[in-house]
């Protein structure tokens, strides 16, 4: 059996503009498969853990989101609906071609990720030897430990905890939002359909009437136009509803912004522990007092105290680890603090994208919303003028 799987074909072309009378650039052209969008998103999560990697489309359909589609295909045939679990399917293909585009605008526009070697070499040839070369896969912080982090950090940044919050109450959110949106959808989409049943009606009485029938033939044909209509309508309607599905999937991209922090701070304050304990070994080593019971406190009474040099070693030993740790927690706290500072400036240039791009979605929605609404009255106001012919 081969294996079957789609391709996309990315074009570039180069930013500077075309001099009046000129002949713009050939398009360099190559294919991609999601796969390899995968990998680069991968790549660019661990090599920039303080920004807000954009979000990728659906590798599939969801289940939730499946069954949707397939009671609406039962109950009105949609032509809108026809998505199958098949990641071929055209539609669903078309749909997510449109949002790895988009991925690749987003990052392409971001002042950081767009300088960034291997996604040039992305967007040229042999990337895939590249990236692997850099050796990111190495350097992924396991999920579990990034749970432990979570779990176990004692002074979480205030900031940081707000901000999970937020993203867990904008997902769901945004998740309730596009479930009324798809419930106003399937009405919608039955009562533009009962317009049609309007339209048949009216034909066949026209076919009976002589002085009325031209006047039921018109009304009949505005109520089978404005019935038809309500496919290019949903179809715009699903492009609102994949913008609120990036910003979903961006709440996760956040998240793991948050995660990384956790796991920063928690290995300052593991760093710093560490610290404190080798400092109280050292005290209690210089004045041969023990505050809490331990192992070596039993063996100094059962065989004795050791000798002074064996202390010397162990006291300069203990030196060396503490400057040694000392250097590590600061170098931890460096860490810390660049990464609230880059970080905190990208979360500050989501948010500003966040609200640009969802404020402009509803008030297209809503525009949307009243020229359906204008189509409607006008569909009635053509259909009482006929009426006033007869």
């Amino acid at each position: 059996m081969q294996e079957t799987y789609t391709v996309y074909l990315i074009e570039t072309r180069p930013a500077e503009t075309v001099p009046e009378g000129g002949t713009p650039a050939t398009p360099d052209t190559l294919w991609r498969r999601y796969s390899e969008f995968e990998l680069l998103r991968t790549y660019l999560l661990v090599t920039y853990p303080y920004i807000v990697i954009p979000p990728l489309p659906e590798k599939r359909v969801s289940d939730a989101y499946l069954e949707g589609k397939v009671k609406n295909l039962y109950k009105f045939k949609f032509v809108w609906h026809k998505l199958s679990a098949d990641n071929l399917d055209p539609d669903f293909v078309e749909r997510r071609r449109g949002g790895l585009e988009n991925f690749l605008l987003r990052v392409a526009s971001h002042s950081v990720l767009s300088n960034d070697e291997i996604f040039f070499h992305f967007l040229t040839e042999g990337w895939r030897e590249r990236v692997l070369e850099t050796g990111f896969q190495d350097k992924a912080d396991s999920r579990l430990k990034s749970l432990s982090a979570m779990f176990r950090v004692k002074n979480p940044d205030k900031r940081f905890t707000a901000l999970k919050h937020y993203c867990d109450e904008l997902n769901t959110v945004i998740s309730q939002l596009l479930r009324v949106r798809a419930r106003v959808a399937d009405r919608l989409y039955g009562v533009y359909k009962v317009h049609g049943n309007y339209g048949r009606v009216f034909s066949e009485w026209s076919a009976i009437e002589k002085e009325m029938g031209d006047g039921l033939q018109s009304a009949g044909h505005h109520m089978d136009t404005y019935a038809a209509s309500i496919d290019d309508i949903l179809e715009e309607e699903e492009h609102y509803a994949d913008q609120l599905k990036e910003y979903l999937f961006y709440t996760d991209a956040v998240r793991s912004v948050c995660r990384k922090h956790e796991l920063i701070q928690y290995e300052l304050e593991m760093a710093a522990q560490d610290l404190t304990h080798k400092k109280q070994q050292k005290e209690e080593l210089a004045t041969g007092t023990v505050r809490v019971f331990s192992l070596k406190g039993m063996t100094s009474k059962l065989f004795g105290q050791e000798s002074q040099e064996q202390r010397e070693s162990r006291l300069a030993a203990l030196e060396q680890s503490i400057q040694e740790g000392e250097e590590a927690v600061k170098e931890k706290n460096t860490e810390c603090q660049e990464f609230v500072r880059t970080a905190w400036e990208d979360i500050e240039r989501f948010k500003e994208q966040k609200d640009k791009d969802l404020r402009e979605a509803l008030i297209s929605y809503a525009i949307m919303q009243i020229s359906m609404c204008k189509k409607g009255i006008q569909v009635w106001s053509n259909a009482k003028e006929c009426f006033n012919k007869m």
